[in-house]
């Protein structure tokens, strides 16, 4: 732990980017709950939470491409800082939202919440590396990623209580905050000419450019898609577990001392999210610790990860108490933070800076693309195809493992190819 307190201490850019992704991510998990809140008021239906979370992702998928070329031509901290107030204004307008009919306005509000998210991104990823050096990448990575989670925890817990206690409102006002704070605090990042503008403004020609790289860079491709594959899983894990909360493993309502009755669902929500941000967390830290920060090693975490995954959705689908469910979703989120955090340090050491904004962009673009699919999937599997939550979490698991399988051939296939380019 203490080498991630000397990256704070003594990088002045990195600890200014941190600060605001940790403000700007507790206020997201305050949304989160709050907007589930909401929905399930007004309607109880799987398709209706689907939407929900499909009105947060599609936005990434349809504009990430186009904010990668952005981030790869203009100034990527200015994309930031607009990102984050303009956020700030959408998040207030949700207050808007009062009766059952309106959930139309809160479908479109996040939205635009998401596409703004675009163009934020896939300007975080690309700016890390010009703020910290390649010895502190993967140290980097790892304390964002705990960072992520530690703010699943902590938003989605005191998220859960607000909305519990105090209704949605208050959660989206202290949201629309936490975007202010977080544009002050990147406004204090420095950036070398380099940085600012990446490459030269030769058009929209830029976004083509970027898959003809990935195209001649197969291993870099596929590094790429390694969480478009974990989406497939985790999306539809996102919708399940409120369905879990609300009929399978829901806390007896219980009567606050203020003489308010605090709802089950949410209580589980929370503590379902807290244990999923102990488990993304801890995952990479300790996964660190064990393999080490070879390309090699970085490699055999990310399969590691992805089979974590696997086991741990599968393993949820055949629990039959509260703890195994939570047992099993920490063993979930700690593959699935292993396979984030080593896949973004993978690339961040591979790809050149005049196209990373664009391959982080077509990473985001396809992770939201197969997470969209699974979440829609998982809805429609409790509606219409009249399968229990619990099957649906089995087959999310067994498919996973089928898809481990075809990522260890890979990663036998390229292990040769990873030591041949470092030693280059």
């Amino acid at each position: 732990m203490r080498e991630y307190l000397v990256l704070l201490r003594g990088n002045r850019n990195y600890r200014y980017l941190w600060l605001g992704q940790v403000v700007s991510l507790l206020g997201d998990w305050f949304n989160l709950i709050a907007s589930a809140q909401l929905v399930m008021e007004f309607t109880s239906s799987g398709v209706a939470i689907s939407t929900l979370f499909l009105a947060r992702f599609l936005p990434l998928f349809l504009f990430t491409p186009f904010a990668g070329v952005l981030a790869d031509r203009y100034n990527r901290r200015t994309i930031m800082i607009v990102s984050d107030l303009l956020r700030a204004v959408t998040v207030l307008s949700f207050l808007l939202v009062r009766v059952t009919h309106q959930i139309w306005l809160l479908y479109l509000l996040t939205v635009l919440q998401f596409t703004l998210s675009a163009l934020f991104s896939p300007a975080r990823s690309a700016i890390l590396v010009n703020v910290v050096r390649e010895r502190e990448l993967i140290a980097a990575n790892a304390l964002d990623s705990f960072t992520w989670s530690t703010m699943l925890a902590l938003g989605s817990l005191l998220g859960g209580l607000a909305a519990a206690f105090f209704g949605a409102d208050i959660a989206f006002v202290l949201d629309a905050l936490t975007f202010l704070l977080s544009a002050w605090l990147i406004s204090h990042v420095v950036l070398g000419v380099k940085a600012k503008t990446a490459v030269s403004r030769t058009g929209w020609f830029d976004f083509i450019d970027g898959f003809r790289y990935l195209w001649r860079t197969p291993f870099v491709l596929a590094i790429s898609l390694a969480k478009a594959v974990g989406a497939l899983l985790w999306g539809g894990i996102n919708v399940l577990e409120l369905t879990f909360a609300e009929t399978v493993f829901p806390f007896d309502d219980f009567v606050w001392t203020a003489g308010r009755t605090v709802d089950g669902m949410t209580v589980t929500l929370a503590m379902i999210y807290v244990i999923s941000g102990i488990g993304t967390g801890l995952g990479p830290l300790l996964m660190r610790h064990w393999l080490g920060d070879r390309h090699v090693r970085i490699l055999l975490g990310i399969t590691i990860g992805m089979w974590m995954l696997a086991f741990g959705i599968w393993y949820i689908g055949v629990a039959v108490t509260l703890p195994l469910f939570l047992l099993a979703t920490f063993i979930r989120t700690v593959g699935a933070g292993v396979l984030w955090v080593f896949s973004s340090a993978m690339l961040q050491l591979l790809i050149p800076e005049r196209y990373r904004g664009r391959v982080f962009a077509f990473e985001l673009t396809m992770l939201t693309l197969t997470q969209s699919i699974s979440i829609l999937m998982a809805g429609v599997a409790q509606d219409r195809l009249g399968l229990s939550v619990q099957e649906v979490a089995r087959f999310i698991g067994y498919f996973g493992m089928g898809t481990g399988l075809i990522w260890m051939i890979f990663h036998v296939k390229v292990n040769a190819y990873v030591k041949r380019v470092v030693s280059s």
